[in-house]
């Protein structure tokens, strides 16, 4: 008898390295997905903590223009300004009900620092690649209530166009204006007070509590990882067989299975291997 020789061959052996990488690869994407859908919970418990939690002053969450921590995106801050109104700014390519912009304005504070305040998205006009209208803020003193978020990072290969920016990136527009400029965080405006005579921008609304299909994904990435095992060992089984077919042990354990599944019927397994034993 053969016996499992075949198996330490240079052919089988690739084989079983062609299988191990296969398991490595998908255990690999399965712990991608495990990742990703770490972020998303870690996103949600966010919202859930601070969307909708009281306002602080803009100094206690932010004592210094480049201070930030993630886990304050979304916190609700309290800031008192003027707002910049000729130092207003768009952003394009800003999807939400459609194409459109979203509308910054810096806000001056009373020591003479700026905060970046997005007062809202502006849909594309029907007749040109701008709002129909942009809302002015409101005059004077302003009390605004924003929720922190991150600046954005640079996008390459993108210009910017006067009175147009491609990306929220808080160092260049504090290059732009020239002043101190909190560059940690920017602020989706909630309200303000008192409000502006025009309808403001459409707000954001509160993010959507959705993991996503991460997690089954990961399990259906770890379930090839174990088919390919399971592949080989078929493979293994089925080769095990063609090369021992002359010897009495196995004409004898074949002689059983057959026993057994005419007892039974032919299963759609049976078919395969005994088209698979034709092929050999």
């Amino acid at each position: 008898m053969n016996a499992l020789k075949f198996g330490f061959t240079r052919r089988w052996a690739g084989y079983i390295a062609l299988a191990i990488l296969f398991a490595a690869a998908c255990a690999g994407l399965g712990m991608w997905q495990m990742a990703r859908r770490a972020e998303a919970v870690t996103e949600i418990e966010r919202v859930d903590a601070n969307f909708d939690s009281t306002p602080i002053a803009l100094a206690d969450a932010l004592p210094n223009l480049q201070a930030f921590d993630p886990a304050q995106k979304w916190l609700p801050v309290t800031v008192t300004g003027q707002y910049l109104v000729d130092e207003a700014m768009l952003v394009r390519n800003r999807p939400l009900q459609g194409p459109g912009f979203e509308q910054l304005v810096p806000l001056k504070l009373a020591d003479g620092t700026v905060f970046i305040v997005d007062r809202g998205w502006l849909p594309t006009g029907n007749t040109q690649d701008l709002p129909e209208v942009i809302p002015a803020p409101p005059s004077g003193t302003v009390t605004v209530v924003a929720r922190l978020k991150a600046g954005e990072p640079a996008i390459a290969g993108r210009g910017d166009v006067p009175g147009q920016i491609a990306t929220i990136e808080l160092a260049k527009i504090e290059g732009l204006l020239g002043l101190p400029t909190f560059t940690g965080a920017y602020g989706l405006m909630d309200s303000e007070t008192p409000p502006a005579t025009q309808e403001r921008p459409v707000a954001v609304t509160r993010p959507v509590a959705d993991e996503g299909p991460h997690l089954s994904y990961a399990f259906q990435w770890f379930t090839f990882g174990v088919l390919g095992f399971i592949g080989l060992g078929y493979i293994v089984r089925t080769e095990y067989r063609r090369l021992n077919e002359d010897d009495p042990e196995e004409q004898e354990r074949e002689a059983a299975r057959q026993s057994r599944r005419d007892r039974r019927g032919r299963s759609d397994a049976d078919i395969e291997d005994e088209i698979l034993d034709s092929h050999q």
